[in-house]
């Protein structure tokens, strides 16, 4: 069992990894009801089993769809009055048992509730293991535009059992993987050598192995959303390969990739911008390359219109002004964040990565 510890404004919470990690969900007293935002599969596998281990007693279950279109606000709306309906008070407490949008939108719910109740993640996805669920970032989507309304918002607790990625299909698995690779990029070497070695070995399942990438990958945004809660400054560099990512994904309706499929798309994009503005050793790109790649297949993009995505970037929630603040890679372990990115540059890199003449 790993324990993470992150710094927070509201209070300090711990990040459980490990098989059994729901069972730290005992140490929290003095609610007078809990309730469990999932969705219907998850909760038909992991119901019963997380009742047990949780010992919160007499849970009630909220399902909600999958897929991104739940991250709305109607259905935020629609949660918050099943919760009223049920009894929800102030000294309810709300657990998000889900990948990124269960626990984007339990959070979003969690802080506006009766102006704020407490929450914990639960998350059952590499990529909300290793990224979403952490830092207390909540939001819904509004008219296209990802995450576009929500707040900070601490949760009392952050529990990650590597065993509920059993469940995952692997292209689900995969995707979550691209997001430990950023995470990698962004730490240095001794990461980024520990998942290009094991790769073969990072399956749904293989739990041993998996507690160590989730805890090793957390670790590194427990670092930064620990010194910059608020995205003040040094958050900024978890948003690696997200710009060109979120065009993407907003290109295609949100139905052609899953988010860390647009990320990896993202990632070899601005390692070949940061190659082009000579930030980055092409070697080191190289590498960069390969291990994206060799998590396995993403889904095409020779299909996309170019204005049409490069039209999309200055409307990342995250510009200023219309400028973007780009995440540049200049070496493994180290970026750069900069508004001073040639718009040739930025279209070069997105063409040459959609048409293959960079060798990924």
């Amino acid at each position: 069992m790993r324990r993470l510890l992150v710094k927070s404004s509201a209070g300090d919470y711990r990040v459980i990894v490990g098989r059994g990690a729901w069972q730290a969900l005992r140490r929290l007293r003095g609610y007078t009801s809990s309730f469990v935002l999932t969705e219907a599969s998850l909760w038909e596998r992991w119901g019963r089993r997380f009742a047990r281990e949780s010992g919160r007693g007499r849970v009630q279950p909220i399902l909600v769809p999958s897929g991104e279109t739940s991250k709305s606000l109607a259905r935020a709306g629609n949660v918050a009055a099943e919760l009223l309906e049920r009894g929800a008070d102030r000294r309810s407490l709300l657990v998000a048992l889900g990948g990124g949008v269960v626990g984007d939108l339990g959070g979003f719910v969690a802080s506006t509730y009766m102006r704020g109740i407490d929450y914990v993640q639960a998350p059952t996805t590499v990529l909300a293991q290793v990224d979403s669920a952490l830092g207390g970032k909540t939001a819904v989507n509004i008219r296209g535009m990802k995450n576009l309304l929500g707040t900070f918002c601490a949760p009392r607790l952050v529990v990650s059992d590597p065993a509920v990625l059993a469940s995952l299909s692997p292209r689900a698995f995969q995707s979550g993987l691209y997001e430990a690779v950023k995470h990698a990029i962004l730490s240095g070497p001794g990461l980024f050598g520990w998942i290009e070695n094991r790769i073969p070995g990072l399956k749904p399942g293989h739990t041993k192995i998996l507690e160590t990438l989730v805890a090793r990958a957390a670790q590194v945004k427990v670092d930064v959303v620990s010194r910059d809660e608020k995205e003040a400054g040094l958050r900024r560099i978890l948003n690696l390969g997200h710009t060109y990512g979120h065009a993407l994904e907003e290109a295609t309706g949100y139905r052609r990739f899953l988010h860390g499929e647009a990320v990896a798309w993202g990632m070899l994009m601005v390692t070949r911008l940061a190659e082009l503005a000579n930030l980055l050793d092409p070697a080191v790109g190289k590498r960069i390359a390969s291990l994206v790649s060799a998590v396995g297949p993403l889904p095409r993009i020779c299909d996309l219109g170019e204005d049409k995505v490069l039209g999309l970037l200055p409307r990342d929630k995250k510009a200023v002004g219309g400028r973007i603040h780009w995440v540049l890679p200049e070496g493994i372990g180290k970026v750069r964040v900069t508004p001073d990115v040639p718009q040739a540059a930025v279209a070069q890199a997105f063409r040459e990565i959609q048409r293959g003449v960079v060798n990924v």
